[in-house]
Order: C-alpha cells, then structure tokens, then sequence
C-alpha cells in the first residue's frame, strides 16, 4: 500500500469491538475494528474478518457470533485481544464471560454491549470475509463511552499491517 493510502486508510474512524465464536466447548474471541450497520429494516450490520483467522472458519461453519463493544473503561479487552496471548483458539479462558440467551455464543462481562447475531449472507472480499448480520440478542451492561480507533496508539490495515499514530498533527 502506497503512503498516501495508508494515511488516507489509518484516517478512517472505526469502533473498537471483541468478535466471539463459540465452536462446541471451545470459545474464541478476536479484536475487530471493521463492523457497521449496513440496513435499518431489516436491522442488518456487518463484520469483516480476515480469511486465514480462526474465527472465519468458525463463523463459516456455524453462522453465529457475538459482537462484543468496547467501552473506553475497557480499553484491556483491546490490549488482550490484540496481543500475542490471545492467538489461540481456546483464548477466552480464565476470562468473564456468558453465553448468550438465544445463540449461546460468548458475551464478554467487560464489554459495554453485547450483540448475539446470525450471518445471512456472507462476501469474499480480498484478504477477509464480510458477514452480513441480524442481530438476535441484545445485552446492554455499562453506560460508557464506545472504545474507537482514535484512542489507540495504532491501527490495523489488513494482515499483519499496523501503523502507529502520529498524534502531533491530530
């Protein structure tokens, strides 16, 4: 990506979300940052997830997730999901977390919101999938300001592409 792109991509605001699957017993979560909702009626929003990440053969497989939204008091759900601790499949373990009500995918007791969906429609995009989502569930747990990608040091490109901030000039 050329530096002009970059700096127009790294400009681009996103929230800051935990995504989880639940695969049998075992559960998963990863950082994700490209969500949005895409329809009012029905009530749709979509995930971008890359292709090679454990989470996207799960959500092929089974159709469902959480989309878990990250209040600015829960910036350490970021800093864990992002790090090197957390690239494994079991990962959520020793955290707190639920399963949701109606899907019985992973709500995490730090998050501010907590979404359960189910995909209707998927699309290869490049390096990632995107999954179009209804919600199902809803859990609201904390009045907080949402976590973005302006309160981070860095941020994610696609792959292994990260850029650090320069805040002089912000």
């Amino acid at each position: 990506m050329d530096t002009d792109l970059t700096a127009a991509f790294a400009s681009l605001t996103t929230g800051i979300y935990v995504l989880t699957v639940a695969d049998g017993a075992q559960h998963h979560g990863m950082s994700s940052s490209w969500a949005t909702q895409v329809s009012g009626e029905p009530p749709l929003f979509s995930v971008a997830v890359d292709n090679g990440h454990f989470s996207s053969n799960v959500l092929m497989r089974t159709g469902l997730f959480g989309l878990n939204i990250v209040g600015a008091r829960g910036k350490a759900l970021e800093d864990y999901f992002y790090s090197a601790a957390a690239r494994r499949p079991d990962n959520l373990a020793g955290m707190d977390y639920e399963l949701s009500p109606k899907l019985g995918v992973p709500w995490l007791g730090a998050a501010m919101v907590s979404v359960e969906a189910r995909v209707v429609n998927s699309v290869l995009a490049g390096d990632h999938r995107i999954f179009i989502a209804e919600p199902v569930g809803v859990r609201i747990r904390a009045a907080d300001r949402p976590l973005t990608s302006l309160d981070l040091d860095y941020v994610y490109l696609g792959g292994r592409q990260v850029v650090a901030r320069d805040r002089s000039g912000w």
